[in-house]
């Protein structure tokens, strides 16, 4: 067939130009010039002989402190790294790995971390990265994410065994469901920890896993999600609707904020559909209208605007410098009001339209906070 070739050109330029990306090498020597930024990984990734974690499945969940690099020249919204002699002046660069021994020594760890936070809300942040990801990937973004959006508390990434390459969507839709008890260990884990709240970040086929986890917890637990967990954001889910709808009937008081970012011009999310064979039908990702959603007590950001400065389509919030602008804004203001007494609507600038449980916030780049 002709259409996965160019499926796969597409996701190559999209993400890393097809490069050998199973290791990326620690340089200590990069924090004599970056700034220093601790990401805590929990993985269900095989671990290989040399140490680095691949696109094998575990049973076992690895736990591993990382301490990232961030290079001086970085602007928000850029992420630039590379898989071999990578430049700490202008590159994201991996300066420490450390494997904990034990979820002991790493509960001990984390709660180190959350007492010792300036963050009065004991606030941890949890990112679940897309298809088509590595480790070393995964880890760069959050930093990333973090640095730009000036997040509090500690920040972690769960990092489930994608293969990471563009023609890995089965085994990545497979590695998906095979995750989620992975998933399940680590959210509790933190919640053992100390966090007050736990804000779950998911991004693209990410956002799958999330949802199945999600349900599979209220199946188990009824109302855990709600009272451990501080928000959940759905950052262009490739997701079907009616799967959707379906593992939200589980979730009957589900946490607040539950927010979905949207773009229409997400053309990955197109390509998605196609390859399901349902390219009339639109993923959660770039849905156009609420009306199949419009009952479901979630918050709908469109991002549509906000696509002509970011570096991807399919992670407009992540890359576009304009919108993490206003994200920062709009946790500067939450932090002023109290983050349980607003909502989203109050936070970002943009025509608000009510569907019944449903809110949809259309953001447009011209009513930018005043920095």
């Amino acid at each position: 067939m002709r259409f996965f070739p160019i499926f796969s050109v597409v996701l190559c330029l999209g993400l890393a130009a097809c490069a050998n990306r199973s290791f990326t090498p620690t340089v200590p020597d990069a924090l004599e010039v970056g700034t220093a930024k601790t990401i805590f990984a929990a993985t269900s990734r095989q671990q290989e002989e040399d140490g680095t974690f691949g696109f094998g499945r575990s049973e076992d969940v690895s736990l591993l402190e990382l301490t990232v690099s961030i290079p001086p020249s970085h602007t928000p919204g850029h992420l630039d790294f590379a898989y071999a002699n990578p430049d700490p002046k202008r590159q994201f660069t991996m300066a420490d790995r450390y494997q904990f021994q034990s979820a002991a020594e790493f509960q001990t760890r984390l709660r180190k971390e959350i007492a010792q936070s300036k963050n009065a809300s004991r606030e941890a942040t949890v990112f679940i990265h897309g298809f088509n990801s590595t480790q070393s990937e995964t880890t760069f973004r959050a930093a990333q994410m973090a640095h730009d959006m000036q997040l509090p508390g500690p920040q972690l990434v769960y990092s489930w065994p994608s293969r990471g390459s563009p023609l890995g969507y089965a085994y990545d839709g497979d590695s998906i469901l095979f995750a989620r008890d992975g998933l399940e260990q680590l959210l509790r884990q933190i919640r053992q920890a100390g966090a007050s709240r736990t804000i779950v970040v998911a991004h693209s086929m990410g956002t799958v896993l999330l949802m199945e986890t999600l349900r599979q917890i209220e199946i188990a637990d009824p109302g855990w999600a709600r009272q451990s967990l501080g928000g959940v954001i759905l950052i262009s889910p490739d997701l079907d609707v009616d799967l959707f709808r379906s593992q939200m009937s589980r979730l009957k008081n589900p946490p607040k904020p539950f927010i979905v970012f949207v773009s229409r011009k997400d053309k990955i999310l197109d390509i998605s559909s196609r390859i399901r064979g349902t390219y009339s039908r639109e993923r959660l990702g770039n849905i156009s209208s609420l009306d199949r959603i419009a009952d479901l007590p979630i918050e709908v950001i469109d991002t549509t605007e906000f696509s002509k400065d970011a570096g991807s389509a399919h992670f407009v919030p992540a890359t576009s410098p304009s919108l993490i602008a206003m994200m920062s804004d709009a946790r500067a203001i939450a932090a002023s009001y109290g983050e349980h007494n607003i909502t989203a609507e109050d936070l970002f600038p943009g025509s608000v339209v009510q569907y019944r449980g449903a809110t949809e916030i259309d953001l447009k780049p011209a009513l930018l906070h005043p920095r």
